[in-house]
């Protein structure tokens, strides 16, 4: 089994116990680049409307460029563990947070919708990329650290999104996208002036385990060899897992509000606020998702948050009223909420930044995939219809996680 399957504490005094201190730091720093991720992507999504009709660009225009947001990042993700490999997760997450800082206040300066569709291009690169990066330097925070914490930094990210997207709902009717998503701009750096140092004085930590006879230390950069040919199978599993909570994420989002809007005739206060409900529940869930990991493991904790999630979203898509709806809603964000940082945390430890890297592509690819499934098959059969499959694949990864819960870092030599 492996070592995040069976959680071990570092003590005082004990193997790791002498860098309690700075291992402390470094999970701060992280969490802090987990929140300014989705503080700062939120920030953006809330002022679509306004630089759509800026920009004077029609539906179609606006999607194309938008899908260019979802193309480069999902090019970067692939292109960043080999990055990460090479100079390090936590110089990489530095740096790919001041080029996602920076590139979040271009969409306001665009006049035209090609204009916006590339500087869209840039900001998605940044976006991709430190998503990997930062996920890297967490693998290898959680392997020292001996405890689940992964969750913990997918709670920060939900966090952040949650203070954007209030922040920027507040500011909408009285501040210009432009001196809004500049003043994104000077927060973020100044968040990364603050925390980044701490990332580049100190490299990833190696695991606080004895390096195996015949196997080459960690090296300045946390990288340590993964066997990769008999990894490469298992990570993509994992990929899998989280592909199958992202597609949900991006269906709620999408889907969620009109569904309830549209089939069971709710208030558009109300519809809009299922959403919301769902995204609190997940942000509960994974600040949670430490203790719930260290109880029951890695392995039980997918197949409860999978079987869950599906009972959740057959309630909330089949339900008669409103009020059933939002509740399966609710008990759907409970059990997404650790199944995509599980996922995340296995291909890491089996692969390094390139089971990261593998993993987080996936997962995207989800959320790519969510929204325009729902609608095709909406047209074919009916939206309730169609929102059952986040049902299905919630199910489909828990059943996966059971399969896959022998997965191993292999040892060589």
């Amino acid at each position: 089994m492996p070592l995040l399957n069976k959680v071990r504490t570092a003590v005082p005094g004990g193997p790791g116990g002498d860098t309690a201190p700075s291992l402390s730091r470094l999970r701060t720093a992280l969490t802090l680049f987990f929140a300014l991720d989705g503080f700062l992507f939120a920030g953006w999504v809330v002022r679509i409307p306004a630089i759509k009709q800026q920009t004077g660009a029609s539906a179609s225009d606006l999607g194309l460029a938008l899908l260019g947001v979802s193309a480069s990042a999902v090019v970067t993700m692939t292109l960043t563990g080999r990055l990460c490999r090479r100079h390090g997760s936590h110089a990489v997450t530095v740096v790919t947070a001041v080029l996602l800082s920076l590139s979040i206040a271009l969409p306001a300066l665009t006049r035209s919708p090609l204009a916006l569709g590339l500087v869209l291009l840039v900001f998605g690169a940044a976006y991709g990329g430190i998503n990997v990066a930062m996920n890297s330097a967490a693998v290898d925070l959680v392997a020292a650290l001996r405890r689940p914490v992964m969750p913990s930094f997918h709670a920060a990210f939900s966090l952040g999104g949650m203070l954007g997207a209030g922040l920027g709902g507040l500011v909408a009717g009285s501040v210009s996208p432009t001196t809004h998503l500049l003043g994104l701009t000077v927060a973020g750096l100044l968040l990364t002036a603050a925390a980044g140092p701490v990332l580049l004085r100190q490299p990833s930590p190696a695991p606080p385990e004895a390096t195996p006879a015949g196997t080459t230390a960690a090296d300045g950069n946390g990288d340590r060899p993964r066997g990769r040919a008999r990894t490469r199978g298992p990570v993509v599993v994992f990929g899998v897992i989280a592909l199958c909570t992202a597609y949900g994420e991006g269906a709620l989002a999408d889907w969620g509000a009109l569904h309830l809007e549209q089939d069971l005739h709710a208030h558009p206060g109300v519809a809009a606020a299922g959403y919301s409900l769902f995204a609190l529940t997940m942000t509960v869930g994974r600040l949670s998702g430490t203790a719930l990991l260290e109880r029951l493991g890695q392995t039980r904790t997918l197949v409860a948050g999978g079987t869950t999630a599906a009972a959740g979203m057959l309630l909330g898509a089949l339900a008669p009223n409103v009020w059933a709806a939002l509740l399966g809603f609710a008990v759907t964000g409970l059990g997404l909420a650790n199944i995509f940082p599980v996922a995340v945390a296995r291909a890491g430890a089996l692969a390094g930044p390139s089971g990261v890297a593998t993993a987080s592509t996936l997962g995207y690819g989800g959320m790519l995939l969510g929204p325009p499934s729902i609608g095709f098959l909406a047209d074919w059969f009916s939206l309730p219809v169609a929102l059952t499959t986040v049902a299905v694949l919630a199910a489909g990864a828990a059943a996966i996680g059971y399969a896959a819960r022998n997965a191993h870092v292999p040892r060589t030599g």
